[in-house]
């Protein structure tokens, strides 16, 4: 089965601290700095959200990785136009289809924590994501990560409602495969033609203090 698993905002040109404390008094959530990524050449913050997911907000890195990897790639290209929504990720269990599908391998990365234990991972479609911003970008949590997946750094109070995408339907649930597999859970997404650049155009959650949109 597909899932959502967290949402990706881009800093601004202020940096990854000012843009996650201006989100946290949007929302009125807490994040937790979540580390480098060093296959990325980026780093990250998290937004520990309810039904295990996630928002993470990140910045590139002055570092070759970023240079190389699509994924830093894609956040410096995002933050260069102002920052905002990058994109949205969805967890799948096996990634061989997609593999197939999209005619290249998963890529793995990690992320290491102050105590010395690692989250690691298997992702693909980020090429996609830079080339269409609407469609979501796969990954595939490595067994025995469970307890340090990014929803668990702290209890979540907070859970995303709806994400708007401009966009097409079809054209996501395509790019997924497996549309009849497409279990977003409690989330619902909203897609309107886009008038302009394709992407997320907001992301609305629900928090303690009432609904926000970003």
């Amino acid at each position: 089965m597909m899932r959502l698993d967290h949402v990706t905002y881009a800093c601004g040109p202020d940096g990854l601290m000012p843009t996650a404390e201006r989100i946290s008094e949007a929302l009125g959530l807490e994040f937790v700095k979540g580390g480098v990524h060093p296959r990325f050449g980026t780093r990250n913050v998290i937004f520990p959200l309810k039904h295990d997911q996630y928002l993470e907000v990140v910045e590139v890195l002055n570092h070759p990785a970023s240079d190389k990897a699509p994924f830093g790639q894609a956040v410096r290209a995002r933050s260069e136009l102002g920052g905002g929504w990058m994109g949205w990720c969805v967890s799948v269990e096996d990634l061989s289809s997609a593999e197939e599908r999209l005619g290249r391998k998963s890529v793995p990365g990690n992320r290491k924590f102050p105590d010395g234990r690692e989250l690691t991972w298997q992702q693909i479609g980020i090429k996609g994501l830079i080339a269409d911003p609407q469609v979501p970008y796969l990954l595939r949590w490595d067994a025995g990560t469970e307890d340090l997946h990014p929803s668990r750094a702290l209890v979540p109070v907070g859970q995303i409602q709806s994400i708007a995408i401009a966009g097409s339907r079809d054209r996501v649930l395509d790019w997924l495969g497996q549309p009849e597999n497409v279990n977003l859970g409690a989330v619902s997404m909203e897609y309107e033609a886009p008038n302009g650049t394709p992407g997320i155009l907001s992301v609305t959650f629900e928090t303690d203090s009432g609904t926000v949109v970003l």
